[in-house]
């Protein structure tokens, strides 16, 4: 079992996924937004279940300092922007197999382990 997770060391939310999954002994694939953005696949498997709107972080410094509050943006240039912009997502965005959670999910995550497990 390896679950994928894109976030940034210094979101709590991101340190508390990996402590989450470290805990039970999963190994970890990070994706450092501030290395190296998730590509417009990646994202459109997040967007295609959550929706767009959903993966947008409004309360990160990011959002504030591009004064993107008033912006009236198409979904394609969301998601360019996105790409361009990780530090604009809302985090983690957390992947095993097919199974997709945005943010902290742990009923979902100690649901994934337990099927992977078969207790």
């Amino acid at each position: 079992m390896e679950v994928q997770i894109f976030g940034t060391q210094k979101s709590q939310d991101t340190r508390r996924a990996l402590r989450f999954w470290s805990e039970r002994r999963v190994k970890v694939h990070f994706v450092d937004l501030k290395e190296r953005a998730a590509s417009k696949g990646e994202l459109q498997r997040f967007v295609q279940k959550f929706g767009l709107t959903a993966l947008i972080d409004k309360t990160s410094k990011r959002y504030q300092d591009l004064g993107l509050g008033a912006s009236r943006l198409s979904d394609e240039r969301w998601l360019t922007l996105l790409t361009e912009e990780p530090l604009l997502l809302a985090q983690p965005l957390t992947r095993w197999g097919g199974k997709l959670t945005l943010g902290v999910a742990e009923s979902d995550w100690t649901a994934w382990v337990a099927a992977e497990r078969g207790t």
